[in-house]
């Protein structure tokens, strides 16, 4: 539950970065939250990407980011 959760996440917030004609979202391979549960807790979460062109795109966006501020406790 809490990894669907969380795969949701990472695809909203790639959402945001694209482009309205490219699909990066569909690109996401495995969300892994790094560190133990803990309950509201902040962590860091590793994205694994099925192609690296997608991963290029993706972080040379990424800057789209620092309005959101829906984001911020992500």
């Amino acid at each position: 539950m809490r990894e669907r959760e969380e795969s949701e996440l990472v695809k909203i917030v790639i959402k945001q970065v694209q482009d309205s004609t490219q699909e990066l979202d569909q690109e996401v391979e495995e969300v892994i939250r790094l560190g133990r549960y803990s309950e509201g807790g902040r962590k860091l979460m590793k994205v694994r990407m099925r192609s690296q062109v997608a991963v290029e795109e993706i972080m040379a966006k990424k800057g789209k980011l620092a309005d959101v501020t829906e984001q911020r406790d992500i």
